[in-house]
């Protein structure tokens, strides 16, 4: 059967008329700020605290858009007779967030979690040169990163804490069996 000449602009028009009567729903952006998912990915933040200038993030990057400069400095020996240490500070850490893709191969590789998503998303700048921002600024966006998910109460212990609560235990036993020795060579 043939359709009806006409019929595939009626069903658009009909189209165009449901949505005309519906009500909009659209956010007035400036005045309503959106509801993020927790997981959003809006910039980079820096805890400058953990840093150790090793540079992995600078070299995994694709973009190269870190930039990293630092010195070394020598800490002194912690005991008599110890070596002097030599320890990398950090000077400069930078990201062109013109360059980055948002990928997040730094915050993934970095070892001492240095570097976490902030779900900040307001920081367009009028001049390209200006989306260079140093550590001063990616240490105010790690203040707004939030916090992990709650671990699964199902889930296994990790390793290390359950290794790390056997020692605890054992030394407590240890000092509790000294403090019984001792009592009882009091008593005798």
């Amino acid at each position: 059967m043939s359709p009806i000449p006409g019929s595939g602009l009626a069903k658009g028009l009909a189209v165009t008329l449901r949505t005309m009567t519906k009500r909009a729903h659209t956010a007035q952006y400036p005045d309503k700020q959106p509801e993020l998912p927790p997981r959003t990915r809006g910039v980079i933040g820096l805890f400058e605290e953990n840093c150790t200038v090793c540079m992995l993030c600078a070299r995994e990057c694709p973009d190269w858009c870190i930039y990293i400069d630092s010195h070394k400095e020598t800490v002194p020996a912690a005991t008599p007779g110890g070596r002097e240490r030599s320890r990398n500070v950090l000077d400069r850490f930078a990201i062109d967030f013109a360059l980055c893709m948002y990928c997040g191969i730094c915050i993934e590789v970095c070892p001492f979690d240095a570097l976490f998503w902030s779900p900040e998303f307001e920081y367009a700048e009028t001049d390209i040169h200006e989306l260079t921002h140093e550590r001063d600024k990616l240490r105010e966006w790690m203040w707004t990163v939030p916090e992990p998910p709650a671990l699964d109460p199902r889930a296994e212990e990790p390793k290390e804490i359950g290794a790390a609560r056997k020692a605890a235990e054992k030394a407590a036993a240890a000092a509790a069996a000294q403090a019984d020795a001792e009592a009882e060579g009091d008593q005798q």
